[in-house]
């Protein structure tokens, strides 16, 4: 079963996220943080940098990040 996906995503919420995964979200980029969040959640860090295709299905900003795109 996928993770519910953002449409999109602001940085009290990632904030929020990271704290609750015991990430330090102080001066950290968004996409920074994001990548972080993907590691401790068990997945590749690797927020922006698909390119049309994405296989990471439980990661819960992947539809965020395929859109950006």
């Amino acid at each position: 079963m996928a993770v519910k996906q953002p449409q999109t995503i602001k940085m009290p919420e990632l904030r929020l996220m990271a704290k609750d995964l015991g990430i330090n979200s102080f001066g950290k980029r968004k996409a920074d943080l994001i990548r972080e969040i993907q590691t401790a959640e068990g997945n590749f860090d690797c927020f922006g940098k698909a390119e049309g295709f994405c296989d990471q299905w439980n990661c819960r900003f992947r539809s965020l990040c395929i859109e950006e795109k």
